[in-house]
Order: C-alpha cells, then sequence, then structure tokens
C-alpha cells in the first residue's frame, strides 16, 4: 500500500471515531500517528500540538496537514485532511437530517447525553496527559527548578484566561516570548 494512501486511510479512521470537537481527538491522533503508524514521537507531537493551538483553523484538519506534510509532503497533507474530513463531513450531513427529524425523542436525547459524557472524558483524558508531560517532562532526572517553573506559567496562564478574561491568543504569545527570552536568550 501506498504511503499516500496509508496516511489518507489512517485519517479517514480518525475522523470516523472523533467525537466532541478538536480537543477530544488528541488521544486518537496521538494513538493513531505515535504509537500504532509510529510517524511521530512523543515530543514531536507534543510540537505538533504547541504548533496546532498559534495556527489558525480547526486543530483536526491543522494535525492532519501538519502529519501528511511530515510523512508525504504536500500529496500527504492533502490525503490526510481529506481524510479527517470524509467521514465526519458524511456522518454531520446524515445526523443532521436525522436529528431535525427526530430531536425531541427520549432514544436522541439519551444519546446526546452520553455523547456529551464521551467527549468531557476525552478532553480530561488530553487534560492530564498534557499536563504531566508539561510537569514532568520525559526525563531520566526531572529538573524540580524548571517543573516549578511550569506550574507558575500554568497557574498564570489559568488566571489570565479565566480569572482576568484575557484573550489566549496575547497568554499563548507571552508564554512563548517568556520560553524564548529565559530558555533561548538566556540560556537557562
Amino acid at each position: 500500500m501506498s504511503l499516500i494512501l496509508q496516511v489518507f486511510l489512517a485519517f479517514v479512521r480518525i475522523g470516523a471515531m472523533v467525537f466532541g470537537g478538536a480537543y477530544a481527538a488528541i488521544p486518537i491522533v496521538e494513538q493513531e500517528v505515535v504509537d500504532v503508524q509510529g510517524w511521530m514521537t512523543y515530543a514531536e507531537f507534543m510540537d505538533l500540538l504547541a504548533l496546532d493551538e498559534v495556527t489558525p483553523g480547526p486543530i483536526l484538519i491543522n494535525s492532519a496537514t501538519f502529519v501528511g506534510m511530515k510523512v508525504a509532503g504536500i500529496p500527504g497533507a492533502i490525503a490526510a485532511t481529506l481524510g479527517c474530513i470524509l467521514v465526519p463531513m458524511v456522518v454531520a450531513l446524515t445526523l443532521f437530517f436525522i436529528f431535525r427529524r427526530y430531536k425531541d425523542t427520549p432514544l436522541v436525547q439519551s444519546v446526546m447525553t452520553s455523547l456529551k459524557c464521551m467527549a468531557v472524558a476525552l478532553i480530561a483524558s488530553t487534560l492530564l496527559k498534557l499536563g504531566l508531560a508539561a510537569i514532568v517532562p520525559e526525563a531520566p532526572s526531572v529538573d524540580v527548578g524548571y517543573s516549578i517553573y511550569v506550574c507558575a506559567v500554568i497557574v498564570a496562564a489559568f488566571y489570565l484566561m479565566h480569572v482576568r478574561r484575557v484573550s489566549p491568543l496575547p497568554v499563548m504569545l507571552c508564554c512563548g516570548a517568556l520560553n524564548l527570552l529565559i530558555f533561548g536568550l538566556l540560556g537557562l
């Protein structure tokens, strides 16, 4: 099987399994790309997520495009992007017509409740994984100073976005600039 077809089919599978939006999709993309296919390391995948957050557009489509580009160039990017949107598009159109007709039935209400619970569980899983990876990076010895710094940045970013209601974009840019200053320019 050609690499382009492998990329396309991998993202068709991802697109077929994703419920609850982009953040709920992250564990599924990670499993396929890192564990099953081996196209990226875990560290590369974490970098991909950071890049996804600062580029405009849907995270899942950005992830598919970036992975496809890394694995098979521009044809891979196109194949991955089309693969990740094919099944959701067909399912969404089908469900739209069904939901519009049967939205008030107990069965549909029950299905919607289940889907909401699944989405919350997937998002919580991603939060725990990313949080642990940021606080305790994969390394033989844990740098306590670095872990304290990361915790402080997480708390400050949370405070700014959720208490002070600062938009996420300036917070992300400030966090990036702070990291560049501390680790890039100062070499700490």
